[in-house]
């Protein structure tokens, strides 16, 4: 066996208790019957094709779009990505024309503006103050030019599991009579399905919705799903997209994984369990540390939030999140989704348990009572006034398209204040750009990147040398 392969069955062998993707949570009851090497199979007799289904890809297609309450679904294989991206290129006449975006949106929303050409029109979040995260949109001040843009594509939830008024955005095209598309990236969210969790976007109105069924359903790892309805959106343009985008020679056990995802979908009782064991973790840590609950709908533009998403903010304790972190890991066993300076995401899934969910509640609690031995002060949140903080405003100077086909040349990244960016940069998780290829370098951005230690990053080539790509003659767009 290689390193890569010797690498994956170590961990595995650790036995972490998962609070991370994929939703599954490695259980085998999800994949009963299910012939891992035998079902590697391509597009033979009896088995369909992906790209013009007639058959079981075809049922299979119908009988999730039922479940999920869409007119049309398309099984993605090569993950919520390409969803995002089809969703750009399947509209009709956008030569020269704008798009909504949010600006933290996940990455793959900017390449598809790289793909279509499409020249986003940025609305921004509100950032909370005591998570200092961007958790919710004030709806009164989006006002989206309906009447001038191609489409509006929004994330919904976040990935930490807020919603915005998604119902009343609609509602407003619908009131002035527009026939803009709304385009939903539901990644983190497929299983709203019952009254446990925020409504479906579908449910309220949106034309194209992605869902990641790996995310918190029991699809494999780079499986999604892309449902659409109504007449806005072409079908065939769709399917064209898609064609574009996803391999010729799609995976069957991705496919298999979906259909079964769907199935498992309906099994309900088993997030009624779950919610009951994550109101208790709350009622004992939540006078502890600072968690995001029901309690902050109404607040920072936060419509609604899902109970499933834990998400922590340890700055009461005094210490850091890595360090939280490693004492989880190492004396429980506990895997988080993702963290911060001071944040710390636990993700369910459908494949999660009570016993889980009473691990953690543990782990959080001998923390709580072990942290102060460790000496570490002065890291407390101080932001806790009640006045909104905003995320610094991008100065877009080209397209996304435009600036990937254009010449570049790397710099000092502590020279590129004033230039135009030539890639887009995003710390991942959660993959939400820090800056996008064509916008100018501010003094905000410039911080955060030279502040850069060991987190994760996509798209910086330059990050080891800390160089980072320019537009090449970038002075006449600079002023």
């Amino acid at each position: 066996m290689g390193d890569l392969g010797e690498g994956v069955s170590r961990y595995h062998q650790q036995g972490f208790c998962s609070f991370h993707t994929p939703g599954h949570k490695g259980r085998q009851e999800f994949f009963n019957n299910f012939d891992f090497i035998g079902y590697d199979l391509t597009e033979l007799p009896g088995l369909d094709m992906l790209h013009s289904p007639s058959g079981i890809i075809d049922k299979a297609q119908k009988q999730v779009a039922e479940i999920f309450g869409a007119e049309e679904t398309f099984f993605l294989i090569n993950g919520g990505t390409v969803g995002n991206q089809a969703m750009f290129l399947a509209l009709d006449n956008t030569e020269g024309k704008r798009v909504i975006v949010e600006r933290s949106s996940h990455r793959s929303v900017m390449s598809g503006l790289v793909l279509s050409g499409l020249k986003p029109e940025y609305v921004m979040p509100i950032v909370h103050p005591e998570f200092n995260l961007p958790l919710g949109f004030n709806l009164e001040r989006l006002k989206i030019p309906w009447q001038e843009v191609a489409a509006c594509h929004v994330t919904y939830p976040c990935y930490y599991g807020t919603t915005f008024d998604l119902s009343g955005l609609i509602a407003e095209r619908t009131r002035l009579g527009f026939n803009t598309p709304v385009l939903v990236d539901q990644a983190h969210g497929s299983h709203y399905l019952s009254a446990l969790f925020p409504p479906s976007a579908l449910n309220l109105g949106a034309d194209l919705v992605l869902n990641s069924a790996h995310k918190t359903l029991s699809a494999l790892t780079q499986s999604a799903m892309l449902h659409v309805q109504g007449s806005r959106i072409s079908r065939v343009r769709l399917r064209q997209s898609l064609e574009l985008l996803q391999s010729s020679s799609p995976s069957y056990l991705l496919l298999s994984s979906l259909e079964r995802a769907g199935e498992f979908a309906r099994d309900i009782w088993r997030w009624e369990c779950l919610k009951e064991a994550v109101e208790d973790l709350h009622h004992h840590v939540g006078k502890d540390f600072r968690t995001l609950t029901s309690k902050d709908v109404g607040t920072y533009g936060i419509h609604g939030v899902d109970w499933s998403k834990i998400l922590i903010n340890i700055s009461p304790l005094g210490v850091n999140a890595p360090r939280c972190v490693k004492y989880l890991r190492e004396r429980f066993g506990i895997e988080p989704e993702l963290w911060d300076e001071e944040n710390i995401l636990f993700m369910l899934g459908i494949g999660s348990t009570p016993e889980d969910v009473r691990r953690l509640s543990k782990g959080l609690e001998s923390l709580r009572n072990t942290a102060p031995s460790w000496g570490l002060t002065g890291l407390r949140n101080q932001r806790k006034e009640t006045e909104e903080l905003n995320l610094p405003s991008p100065e877009p100077i080209l397209s996304p398209r435009d600036a990937f086909m254009a010449r570049k040349r790397k710099i000092p990244l502590k020279e590129s204040l004033g230039h135009i960016i030539g890639e887009t940069i995003s710390p991942y998780p959660p993959g939400i750009p820090a800056v996008v290829m064509g916008e100018k370098m501010t003094h905000d951005v410039l911080s955060l990147l030279l502040s850069a230690k060991e987190r994760r990053w996509q798209g910086w080539d330059g990050f080891e040398s800390q160089t980072i790509s320019i537009i090449e003659g970038d002075k006449r767009w600079r002023g």
